[in-house]
């Protein structure tokens, strides 16, 4: 039971349900064998010429009451035990999808979206069909057996009995063969169809990268080894599942012919009677659910088992982003953001991204950070919101260590546009609203769109605002998703903005109408990463960052009057702007 410590806690809640569900369950076991001492009962008078008019009136009406009571009480079982399990499945996938919240980037860098979703969808369902159906097919088992086998000891007596149950010790022994079996087939399907999961998530995501490069035939060819990956373990459990079932049935039937064929010679030595040879009949016909739900159970919960295993080590999982056991309240954030002496590496057997940087930006100044690709411009934003902590140094806000905030707290003081924009599949306006805690009116969601110059584009479609943008913003431009970006950080009304690159996808014109909008921001703290110096033109102070160091800083003329890497890159930029417009002219 180790396995299932995770779900303990909601057992112990509906432990009322289950039982109320068990009592139910147990007495429409206990109506259905009554059936058969009815129908014994009516035989014997019949056999006996005792038959009369109320004795038919009595057993009719006996067994039309207790055919009620069994339909009453099953529906009552099931709503009882399977919709308690139900509500399992719902807490279970809920801590679940709560859980993967909290975990830190890290996590996901080592763990496929695809998978996840399997455990969350695939693995969760077979939980909850073990503290379901499980539930009902061993006690359904276990009491249905127990309470047939007593039936038939009081009905035919022992030998009688013994000779009709010859099956059981058989039937137990392939139960337990079968058993050890079923587990590891089990959880070999389950992380199976993690692996096509995330096969088919990933080529989802990326079909507009597998199209541009023609390796559609590739992409099937991948699948197509997962998925008979897939139907190959499937057909090991079908097998083994398949050969299980006939084999209870077989043993089970070799019982019934037994007892036909004995049965039949005790009537006429007149040893039973004949209501007691159809009792019995009737209890072995109802004796072999039993025996086959208790193999069924076995397969129920080992498949439980191997989902709950796998559950388990996602919750065990746990963020290397710690929250502090006693918070530093920031009840008015000013966003005065200061590094100390910085560096960070993403693993411990890697080089550091960051090395020994500091600065300072302070409420209504600009700061701009500009270097060659991969220099660990996009980590400091990172660092900033803890979705990974430093490994020497400190930054602080307001003069605390982000450490030591509530990390509700901190992320909510920063307004923040990434470089690898995601929009949701909703609205224009639910995407803006995002970035807000509350809702917000059409005229909130107007003025993030004009700050983001994203307002005549947004106008210009049939349905403005409440147009869908489709899976990850399909139906909008590159230009258009990172404007879109903007305005969901701008409504925020955070007192410290992170613009990472987020204007690289528009022309020059529309960048120089956000710029002249962000520098109308003159009360918050504005940081911009940017790999284009006309971005960080007009910033107060620019940081220049090559290999994780910060090799030059100052603002634009400074910075123009120094030789150094942030003059050849304005240079280079120019030249490749002249050129450019060279082009065009030719054209």
């Amino acid at each position: 039971m180790e396995q299932y410590r995770t779900v303990i806690p909601f057992l112990k809640k509906s432990k009322w349900r289950y039982a109320a569900g068990i009592l139910l369950l147990m007495l429409v076991d206990s109506a259905n064998l009554y059936i058969p001492q009815v129908i014994r009962q009516f035989t014997d008078m019949v056999q006996f010429n005792r038959l009369t008019p109320e004795g038919i009136w009595k057993s009719f009406w006996l067994i039309a009451l207790l055919g009620l009571g069994i339909a009453a009480g099953r529906f009552g079982w099931r709503m009882l035990i399977y919709g308690t399990s139900r509500g399992l499945e719902y807490d279970l996938r809920d801590r679940l999808f709560t859980h993967f919240l909290k975990l830190d980037a890290d996590f996901y860098n080592h763990h496929k979206i695809g998978e996840l979703m399997a455990h969350a969808t695939n693995d969760v369902k077979v939980i909850r069909l073990a503290f379901g159906p499980g539930v009902m097919m061993i006690v359904d088992s276990l009491f249905m057996a127990t309470l047939t086998i007593v039936s038939m000891f009081l009905t035919v007596g022992i030998k009688t009995a013994l000779v009709a149950l010859a099956s059981l010790p058989f039937i137990s022994i392939a139960v337990s063969y079968f058993g050890k079996h079923v587990h590891l087939r089990s959880l070999a399907v389950q992380n199976t169809f993690s692996q096509m999961t995330g096969v088919v998530q990933e080529n989802f995501s990326g079909v507009r990268v597998i199209k541009a490069f023609a390796i559609e035939k590739e992409k099937e060819s991948e699948f197509d080894d997962v998925n008979r990956l897939y139907r190959k373990k499937n057909l090991y459990q079908v097998r083994l599942s398949g050969m299980f079932r006939p084999m209870i049935t077989a043993i089970s039937g070799f019982s019934f012919v037994v007892f036909m064929l004995f049965g039949t010679y005790q009537v006429f030595v007149g040893e039973i009677t004949l209501g007691d040879f159809i009792a019995v009949t009737n209890y072995l016909n109802m004796i072999v659910w039993p025996m086959v739900a208790f193999g069924e159970v076995f397969n129920t919960f080992q498949k439980g088992l191997a989902a709950m295993e796998r559950v388990n080590r996602l919750l065990e999982e746990n963020s290397e982003i710690h929250q502090s056991a006693n918070p530093v309240a920031l009840p008015a954030p000013t966003g005065n953001l200061r590094f100390e002496n910085v560096s960070f590496r993403y693993r411990p057997d890697t080089p550091e991204v960051l090395k020994n940087i500091s600065f300072q930006l302070k409420p209504g100044e600009t700061l701009g950070i500009i270097g060659r690709t991969g220099s660990g411009k996009s980590t400091i934003a990172d660092l900033i919101l803890r979705i990974y902590d430093v490994d020497r140094g400190r930054i602080t806000l307001d003069g605390v260590d982000i450490r030591d905030l509530n990390l509700k707290d901190l992320r909510a003081a920063v307004a923040y546009a990434p470089q690898n924009n995601f929009l949701f599949s909703k609205s224009i306006k639910d995407n803006i609203a995002f970035g807000s805690d509350e809702p917000i009116s059409e005229d909130e969601a107007i003025e993030a769109a004009v700050f983001a110059d994203l307002h005549e584009n947004i106008m210009a479609f049939p349905k403005a605002y409440d147009t869908m943008v489709g899976e990850r913003g399909v139906t909008l431009s590159g230009g258009q998703k990172q404007r879109l970006t903007i305005a969901m950080a701008y409504i925020k009304k955070a007192p410290l903005l992170i613009f990472d690159d987020t204007l690289s996808a528009v022309d020059t014109k529309t960048e120089d109408a956000i710029l002249e909008n962000i520098q109308s921001i003159g009360d918050k703290g504005l940081l911009v990463i940017s790999q284009r110096i006309s971005t960080i033109l007009h910033a107060d102070h620019i940081l220049v960052l090559d290999e994780g160091k910060i090799v030059q800083c100052g603002d634009h003329d400074t910075l123009m009057n120094q030789e150094g890497l942030y003059r050849k890159i304005y240079e280079r930029q120019l030249l490749e702007a002249q050129t450019l417009e060279a082009n065009d002219e030719d054209k």
